[in-house]
């Protein structure tokens, strides 16, 4: 059997950067070509190709002695007829807790910064306000797992802070604490692993990653947690079982069970 040919060096890091820009991770420049090189161990016309790819797309400007800047990309093409998996916690919230009590986790960074304005958007908050943002990174015996990155409004994560981050599930905390899960939205997608991800789960840069996006709300619809999570295919499946209701002609598919199942 044929096996597909490797991604060319180029490819990969504009993919990564791409990404990276769609997020918004570059509001103030993009690092300057030898701050790249040195981050994805490149060589400059490696680099400069990459870069010359997304300025072709129209995703960033390059402005002799300005250096470079992202452009305003849009929303990301969604597949026609696609919207993100909603689904009620029955059973998602006990898994997720059973995860988490599974596995160890490393914080690698809790601090309250201004909400972004993605970040506000999706917590229905104003841009700026103070969110509780974490970076943790969750292992098994068998090594790195998945790097998570949490947003939670300041007045909800008052209660909890770095250590209780290292021993609870974030769930348990945010019931702790007084919230009263009510439902989830959630999407899974591809992405690859960036110089920093890829070195925290042991993978080499660009690696595949499966990605997952929960917007948790509490039962009075009020956003509480914003989840980024990137998780290992070769350590992590995601199990859901469906059934049809409705008529024949409704063809409508809901979930009824959730299951992570890891390694």
């Amino acid at each position: 059997m044929a096996h597909p040919l490797p991604l060319p060096k180029y490819h990969r890091i504009y993919l990564v950067l791409r990404e990276q820009v769609r997020e918004g991770r570059f509001a103030a420049g993009l690092p300057g070509e030898l701050a790249l090189m040195e981050q994805f161990g490149v060589a400059r016309v490696t680099v400069r190709r990459a870069l010359a790819e997304l300025a072709r797309e129209g995703l960033i400007a390059r402005e002799p002695g300005r250096g470079t800047r992202p452009l305003d990309p849009g929303p990301p093409p969604a597949a026609a007829g696609t919207e993100p998996m909603r689904t009620h916690l029955t059973g998602l919230l006990e898994n997720l807790v059973s995860m988490g009590l599974r596995t160890t986790v490393k914080v690698l960074d809790v601090a309250t910064v201004a909400a972004s304005d993605s970040v506000a958007g999706a917590l229905r908050l104003a841009p700026g306000a103070p969110v509780q943002k974490a970076v943790r990174v969750r292992s098994t015996a068998a090594g790195p797992l998945s790097h998570i990155t949490t947003y939670v409004p300041a007045e909800v994560a008052r209660g909890f802070g770095r250590r209780d981050l290292e021993a609870k599930p974030i769930l348990l905390l945010l019931e702790q604490s007084g919230v009263k899960v009510g439902r989830a939205v959630q999407t899974i997608s591809a992405r690859l692993a960036d110089a920093d991800v890829a070195r925290h789960l042991d993978l080499p840069v660009g690696s595949a990653l499966l990605a997952v996006r929960r917007l948790i709300f509490d039962e009075q619809e009020r956003p509480v947690q914003w989840l980024h999570g990137l998780y290992r295919p070769d350590r992590y499946e995601y199990e859901m079982q469906l059934s049809r209701v409705g008529s024949i002609d409704a063809k409508v598919w809901v979930s009824t069970d959730l299951a992570a199942h890891f390694q």
